[in-house]
């Protein structure tokens, strides 16, 4: 029997979320709600782009029809997301969330994940934080590869990833300000990068026994000006604005960078300096493994992949506050076969 779902968030990527939603066949879309006042009232369907569905979004999550999941698609501020989770909790929905501070939040936000945890547990529901990264590519993937050596000793991945389909989420990477507007909204707050890094640290960390002694996450830093104009999605740029940006951070054992993690957030073209692609190195006792792609993990198509891909695993898990790798790899793995229309 399908699991309804009910989404919470219709941005660039809830939108996408929801698309994908549909084309499955263990999953049913029931309710929406976003605060958008040009989407609220309207079928899903329309917001969609596809024929009426016979869903209506609402302007608060309190509205929403009974489900088996909540998906939550908003921001990437768990204590701005943990508002919204928190009373679907207690309204006694299960629910994954695409925010990258929920993906492993014990040591970064201590109290705000005792009180998810708890609230879960009460309502004997499940909460976890997908997507692609944090949520696979630098946590659950590494995690994966160090069954191959008995002693991890060091792991460094270097990700140069395209932003080009994404939408308001790129105003805190400073895609398509000049150096000078970057620089003065860098200095305000606007500007702050990668959401995501302590998470995926901490999960690694946890995952292999490590006890860190910090961890140390870097300004966002301008790499790449367009010289040409840049169109995404949502956003294009023009010749001489930022067109990628590089962030980095560390988690420390004696002064040393035991997990190294940096991204290039950008849109890309050939010839440029920077290419998308990603590459990974786990230095073991034993061997040295490494992974590498020439092309990339896409990050806006790989976190639907892993939202959808999770969705009814999420249902049923155990209760609580979970990350990705309390999960079974089967559960998490491609279903194909649930899509419509797929035969196998």
């Amino acid at each position: 029997m399908s699991k309804r779902v009910v989404l919470v968030g219709l941005g660039a990527t809830g939108v996408a979320m929801a698309r994908s939603f549909m084309e499955r066949n263990d999953l049913r879309v029931v309710g929406a709600a976003d605060r958008n006042p040009q989407a609220v009232g309207s079928d899903l369907g329309d917001v969609l782009g596809v024929e009426p569905l016979g869903v209506v979004v609402v302007d608060d999550p309190e509205k929403l029809p009974e489900a088996e999941l909540a998906v939550v698609a908003t921001t990437s501020d768990l204590n701005q997301v943990a508002a919204t989770v928190l009373p679907l909790v207690a309204a006694g929905y299960n629910v994954m969330s695409i925010c990258e501070e929920l993906s492993f939040p014990w040591v970064s936000h201590a109290e705000v994940s005792r009180q998810i945890d708890d609230a879960a547990k009460a309502s004997g529901v499940t909460v976890l934080g997908t997507g692609a990264n944090p949520g696979v590519l630098m946590d659950t993937l590494p995690l994966l590869l160090t069954v191959l050596t008995q002693d991890a000793k060091r792991i460094t991945i270097r990700r140069r990833t395209n932003m080009s389909r994404y939408g308001a989420i790129l105003r805190k990477f400073g895609l398509g300000l000049t150096p000078d507007v970057f620089e003065t909204a860098q200095a305000a707050g606007e500007v702050v990068g990668h959401y995501g890094f302590e998470q995926a640290i901490g999960a690694v960390a946890s995952g292999l026994g490590w006890e860190l002694d910090a961890i140390e996450v870097d300004d966002v830093t301008p790499v790449l000006l367009a010289q040409d104009l840049r169109t995404g999605a949502h956003l294009s740029i023009a010749p001489g604005q930022i067109a990628a940006v590089a962030h980095a951070a560390r988690g420390l054992v004696d002064g040393k960078a035991v997990i190294d993690l940096e991204i290039v957030f950008g849109f890309f073209a050939d010839g440029d300096t920077v290419q998308a692609g990603d590459d990974y190195r786990i230095e073991g006792e034993e061997q040295v493994l490494e992974l590498s792609s020439s092309v990339g993990f896409e990050s806006f198509l790989s976190t639907i992949a892993a939202a959808v891909n999770t969705a009814a695993a999420v249902v049923d898990a155990r209760p609580g506050l979970l990350s990705m790798g309390d999960l079974p790899v089967r559960e998490l793995a491609s279903k194909g076969s649930r899509l419509t229309g797929v035969q196998r």
